[in-house]
């Protein structure tokens, strides 16, 4: 038999779900999710019962200290070394794919998307697109009427239907196998040939590592830059298909020891956009 204590624990899946998406670390969505949790148990047991649906106040105070952390988030990323990235996931290891449900609202097209919204339009996109939550929903969690909340995600919507259509992951799969193979054996005229000519290359290093401050613009810009990664260091290069947020990416490992994460937005046929992670703290799940 399920007891009221047994459904608010079900709950937690949901909470780093959802509080993945707002924030794009998992680290600070565990934070989040268990600042929810510490709240849960601070109320009284008469509060606690007088509560008809625990799982919808979980999901509001988890909701505003997501919004909250949104907020205090962009002045942090303003003094952040280099370009921020959202934090990679894989599919398996340390029980992720047991937290974390890998489908399109966790590609790193998308997280990359969301970066680019107020949090407002972040938190309203998400809950309604993504999770289903109506506007009047919304609106506790936000402070703004529903027809405000109705509007922020419209706009965030724009914003996500301008991106070019992602290739079918067969496809995509298909294109960064070919571009592993172009890169080890440093065939810069296939690496062109399979980057769009207006290709980005994005790399996050946090100050921690060495990494490109800037976006590097340009497909054959971006085909002399991986390649030279390939030579350009000591210890043995080896390059590793897996699955990132959902998609196909890339593992970098030098020496044995992993160097970054490689995520990939695929349209027609060519890799449009590349985001490198690089930050060791944000490669913890990757580890081991």
């Amino acid at each position: 038999m399920t007891t009221p204590s047994d459904a608010v624990v079900a709950e937690r899946r949901h909470l780093i779900n959802l509080a993945y998406r707002l924030l794009g670390s998992l680290a600070e969505a565990e934070d989040a999710v268990q600042e929810t949790y510490a709240r849960w148990y601070a109320l009284s047991p008469s509060q606690r019962e007088a509560i008809s649906s625990p799982g919808a106040w979980l999901t509001t105070v988890a909701g505003r200290i997501c919004l909250d952390v949104l907020g205090s988030a962009r002045v942090r990323r303003e003094q952040y070394v280099g370009e921020w990235l959202p934090e990679p996931v894989p599919d398996q290891a340390d029980g992720v794919a047991d937290r974390i449900t890998l489908d399109e609202s966790v590609t790193m097209a998308f997280l990359v998307t969301l970066e680019a919204m107020t949090p407002a339009q972040r938190v309203a996109l998400v809950l309604h697109d993504v999770f289903g939550y109506a506007f009047a929903e919304i609106a506790e969690i936000t402070g703004r009427t529903p027809a405000a909340c109705r509007e922020l995600a419209s706009s965030a919507r724009r914003r996500v239907r301008a991106a070019r259509p992602a290739a079918p992951v067969t496809r995509q799969a298909e294109v960064i196998r070919n571009f592993k193979q172009a890169w080890e054996t440093g065939d810069i005229d296939a690496l062109v040939g399979l980057l769009d000519p207006a290709a980005t290359l994005t790399a996050d290093g946090g100050g921690v590592v060495r990494a490109a401050l800037t976006p590097i613009e340009g497909g054959e810009v971006v085909a002399q830059y991986v390649a030279a990664l390939a030579t350009g260091a000591a210890g043995a290069l080896r390059i590793v298909e897996r699955t990132v947020n959902g998609r196909p990416g890339l593992l970098l490992q030098r020496g044995g020891e992993l160097a970054a994460v490689y995520a990939f937005d695929v349209a027609d046929g060519r890799i449009t956009r590349i985001w490198a992670m690089r930050n060791p703290e944000k490669l913890r799940l990757w580890l081991g």
